[in-house]
This record gives structure tokens, sequence and C-alpha cells, in this order.
């Protein structure tokens, strides 16, 4: 079975595919789970690496990878079951070892439905430690100065101790990608997991902003902390390795009510106070 619906391909600076949303990717209320989404997302960027000869895996096989350091993502709604997106992604700034990707989701209707932005650092596999992006990259991928998201990624969430909610959870073998990392989208789930189950019930995540500071190993406890921010629609999140100060990763969720029919929500910069 295919994963998408068309092939990948490029308009002008941009990267463009097709998706159609699958049954399992759904969750209990009919909609596109959060992890589904970035799963997208993720799989856009790989396809893109792909169209220019320079594959995740090929870029693996010279142990190379690129590794997630901060990252948001915003959705106005979620897709339904069979529902068909499009997603479009570009680099819009690069510097040495790093580049943004930013990326906007479409409808059928060619609606904007969600935004996402990450930072992203090209990285030696074998030395841990970050390199010079390839020349013929830049070149092909080429850059589009326009933003998805007018939002610095960039800025510090701090950690804490002191949470209102906290689970734990163990590194399995399947947590990990192919640089041996934990990957971004499992810590979204333990995000999501430590979120209180009224808010789950009631309210959809509408935005999720994301650093990532340090790495998780196999056969570690994770444990997922979370505390009110403002009210109960905003959370702060740190993700660390139990029984050590090590912080893995820090995030910010705002939720809106879910109401009949489309997601209705505000705008971002007034839901971060900004």
């Amino acid at each position: 079975m295919k994963y998408s619906i068309g092939e990948g391909k490029m308009i002008n600076n941009y990267f463009e595919k097709e998706f159609e949303l699958r049954y399992f990717e759904m969750n209990e209320f009919g909609f596109a789970s959060p992890t589904t989404i970035l799963t997208l997302l993720e799989e856009t960027a790989a396809e893109h690496c792909y169209s220019i000869n320079h594959s995740l895996y090929q870029l693996a096989g010279q142990n190379i990878g690129w590794v997630l350091v901060s990252g948001m993502m915003q959705m106005e709604r979620y897709p339904r079951y069979k529902e068909k997106i499009t997603i479009r992604t570009w680099m819009s700034k690069y510097t040495l070892i790093k580049g943004f990707r930013d990326n906007i989701i479409y409808d059928e209707q060619n609606n904007i439905i969600g935004r996402a932005k990450g930072l992203w650092v090209f990285f030696d596999i074998k030395r841990r430690k970050p390199v010079r992006i390839f020349d013929d990259i830049i070149k092909k991928w080429s850059c589009c100065k326009e933003e998805s998201i007018d939002y610095d990624i960039s800025t510090k969430i701090e950690a804490f101790d002191n949470p209102d909610y906290q689970l734990e959870f163990k590194v399995n073998r399947y947590d990990t990608d192919m640089v041996r990392h934990v990957n971004n989208i499992r810590y979204l789930q333990w995000v999501v997991e430590s979120v209180p189950m009224e808010i789950i019930t009631d309210y959809y995540l509408y935005a999720i902003d994301g650093r990532f500071m340090a790495e998780a190993n196999y056969g570690q406890t994770i444990v997922s902390l979370t505390k009110d921010d403002t009210g109960n629609t905003s959370f702060l999140h740190t993700i660390k390795i139990k029984g050590t100060d090590k912080v893995c990763a820090t995030a910010k969720t705002i939720w809106k009510k879910k109401e009949t029919g489309r997601h209705k929500t505000g705008n971002l910069g007034q839901a971060y106070g900004i």
C-alpha cells in the first residue's frame, strides 16, 4: 500500500506532496491525530530530500543526518478520515550548519488548515556534532524567504521541576530514529499523554512549540512533566531522564475548545501573548 496518493513535486522553490488520511491515522474522535500530522510533515521533508538525490538513507550512508532542535506546529483544524490534504514545504533560511524548514497544510479546497516550522541541524552521526550543509543541497533546494509562521522558534522554553501532572515512559527500540535519537514525534506523544484527560476529551491541540536539547537512549526511563500555564488551555512541559537532572526537551501547548464542524481558532500571536 502506498503511503501517499501522489508523487511529490517541486514548484519553484517549494515542494508539495498530497496525502489521503487513513483509518489507523485517526484518533477516537475521527480526526487525524497530532502525531499523524507530524508524521506526514516528516514524510514530506524526507521526500524533499529524496527529490534532490540526497535521501535520508543516502545521507546515513555517509554518517550524516538532519536533527530537529526546535519547532512549532499550529493547526486550525485536523483533517477527517479519507480527506485529502497537500503539504507544501520549503527552506526559508540557511546558515553553515542549519536551516529553517517551513510548511503549510492545505485541504482540498485550498484552505490553509495548518502551519509548521522547524530548525534543523546537519549532523555527523558518528562524531555526534554538527557539520557544514552540502553545497549541492543548498543549490538544489534553493531558498524562499517567506515564512509559514511569524514566530521565533529559537527562544528558550524554561524547564521546571514542580509539575501538576507527571507520567513515566520506558524508551524502547521503536522510539529511536536512524541517527539513534528518540524521534521528535515520540516526545509529542509523551507530552500529550501527561495532559489531563478532560482536556484531551473536550479540547484539541491547537499549537505545540518545542525545544530539543539532549538525547535519550534505549532502556532509559523518561519522565514527562506538565503544569498549567495560563488557565486550563495552555500547558508547559519538560521531558527529563528519570534519576538525573538531564532535560531532553521542553515545550508549550495550547488547546482549543472543540466545536461542531470546523475548529474555530484565534490568532497565534494572541494565543501566545505576543
